[in-house]
């Protein structure tokens, strides 16, 4: 019976399985290489060799209210989309609230991960680890989360620029960027229009004399800044919209797609992309646009080759005198850690049942967490992984046989390859809130909404039209939370809070709260429509019109 669990990184993943374990009643020992918590969002002074970077500057993409945990709502003083400091103020807070450090061993590196003879019939692991002073030591766990995320190793393919060699200025990663001193008056190229190369662009435009940001296929670029100035991520994110985009996927995209240009025209800022928008995680930059317009960035084409300090791109146009260039080509994942076996890929991606469980295990007893993406943010995800490991762990619910799960594996790799623009810098992406769906499934977690309705329409209106924030998985099932409803009915005002710094006072309106509450019971009426009658197309249809108005 499993009963002690290995975790391995003490970033957000490996807290939320930490805790997902005590929920479970199980054991856990974490190993964390660092000296704190935090991974990604712990900001070094300088970069440290294995692990996760980022700069000053970063800001999180995801509002704090889709990147809160199920069961604990962030505090509503925080800006809604938080520096990388209160997003590690965050999680020590998490850590604090659930006392999840006692069991964590600091400044320890796990070196092998290794099944026990037998491991048929118990399904456990050695797990070899290497202590700050050198020291090594040999334990036995009953079952392994590793949970060390994909930022760590840089992929530098210079290999693809034909005399970088022999370029007499500086290049470098994204990964060692940390601020842009020393870059005052040069010319920078930075190469590769995905967030990182985005924010660092943007970043060293401010002293560099001129900016040059390179791209092989553009990218959609969208604001955190939303209508009315509430958080964009809030918006169009609720289950009836992800209902309306799996019936008009097409329609909706091409929606969406219009609305971004009707604020920036992509083609004529040289980032039109050749995927659709769903395709691939969009590039979010609040300053980029004013950036380009005001001439401190030029978007430029892929990089062809060097010829000294000159950069011909693939449009024949050259650059002269550049002083360095910035490689933001992305990350190569691996787990140095697991036996070869466990790292063998289906496409580009891991061969992992549900992102999670390697099907060749005659135990699942070992779970890789968070490593996945999705348009929101990970930390929902990497949770929801979390549960649904330690439940499998414990036996309370089980995994297919190898041959389905292998054939669920081909089948969502194959499926994943045409829905998405999948690399092997970008080797999986899922459906955010159907993915979430599908595990809580599993857990036993995933609300009802028609049942909902029935029994507590307010709250039902708000999962149902409101943003898929995450304490909708904890109104029902194992690890049902008491404060869930009151998280979500008190979402918007903790996304208002921040906002109060100077209160306008504004005349009151008769009646103003009539529409939103008419279209909340209209789009309910829809819903109910949709599951009970058996008529999604013909109910959606007829009323299209007024869905996207709605939208």
């Amino acid at each position: 019976m499993v009963q002690r669990v290995a975790v391995i990184g003490a970033g957000p993943s490996g807290l939320t399985s930490i805790k997902a374990c005590l929920d479970e009643g199980l054991e856990p020992t974490c190993f964390e290489s660092s000296q704190a918590i935090g991974g990604l969002w712990r900001f070094k002074e300088t970069p440290e060799l294995g692990r996760a970077n980022i700069y000053p500057s970063v800001i999180i993409n995801s509002s704090k209210e889709i990147t809160s945990f199920s069961d604990f709502p962030p505090p509503a003083e925080f800006p809604n989309h938080m520096l990388h400091s209160e997003v590690l103020l965050y999680l020590q807070l998490y850590a604090q609230a659930f006392k999840l450090l006692q069991y964590i061993n600091f400044e320890t590196t796990v070196v092998t991960v290794r099944q026990v003879q037998g491991f048929a019939v118990k399904g456990q692991w050695e797990v070899e680890t290497e202590s700050r002073d050198g020291q090594r030591r040999i334990q036995v766990f009953d079952a392994v989360m590793v949970c060390t995320g994909h930022y760590t190793k840089p992929h530098l393919p210079l290999q693809d620029f034909p005399g970088i060699a022999e370029f007499p200025g500086k290049y470098f990663h994204s990964w060692e960027y940390c601020n842009a001193k020393g870059l005052d008056g040069k010319t920078v190229v930075v190469i590769g229009v995905g967030n990182s190369g985005s924010d660092i662009a943007v970043d060293i435009s401010r002293v560099a004399e001129k900016v040059y940001l390179s791209t092989r296929s553009g990218a959609w670029l969208v604001s955190r800044v939303g209508p009315g100035g509430i958080p964009a991520d809030l918006i169009g994110t609720s289950r009836m919209h992800m209902m309306i985009k799996r019936l008009f996927p097409s329609q909706v995209e091409k929606m969406v797609e219009n609305k971004l240009n009707q604020t920036l025209d992509h083609s004529l800022y040289g980032l039109k992309p050749k995927h659709g928008f769903f395709d691939q995680i969009p590039v979010v930059n609040d300053e980029l646009p004013a950036r380009i317009i005001s001439g401190r960035v030029q978007v430029k084409p892929n990089v062809k080759r060097f010829c000294g300090s000159a950069v011909v791109f693939d449009d024949g146009s050259i650059l002269d005198k550049v002083d360095v260039v910035v490689f933001a080509t992305g990350y190569n994942y691996s787990f140095p850690f697991l036996p070869s076996a466990l790292q063998a890929k289906c496409g580009h991606r891991l061969c992992l049942y549900k992102h999670v469980f390697h099907p060749t295990l005659t135990k699942p007893t070992l779970a890789v967490v968070g490593f996945i993406h999705g348009l929101g943010a990970i930390n929902p995800l990497a949770e929801m992984q979390a549960r649904w490991a330690t439940r499998v762990f414990k036996g309370l619910t089980t995994v297919p046989s190898k041959e389905a799960m292998m054939e669920e594996i081909e089948r969502d790799t194959a499926t994943m390859h045409q829905k998405f623009a999948c690399s092997e810098r970008n080797p999986l992406q899922v459906e955010y809130i159907p993915y979430l769906d599908s595990l809580a499934e599993l857990v036993g977690a995933r609300p009802n909404v028609p049942r909902l309705l029935l029994r507590d329409p307010k709250l039902a209106l708000q999962v149902l039209l409101g943003p898929c924030t995450p304490y909708q998985y904890r109104l029902t099932g194992p690890g049902q939370w008491p404060g869930a409803r009151e998280a979500i009915l008190t979402q918007w005002d903790r996304v208002l809070k921040p906002f109060r710094t100077r209160v306008v006072s504004e005349p009151e309106s008769n009646g103003g709260s009539t529409r939103p509450r008419m279209l909340m019971i209209f789009a309910a009426a829809i819903f109910l429509c949709c599951v009970y009658k058996k008529q999604k197309s013909m109910s959606l249809l007829s009323h299209l019109p007024n869905i996207k108005a709605m939208w």
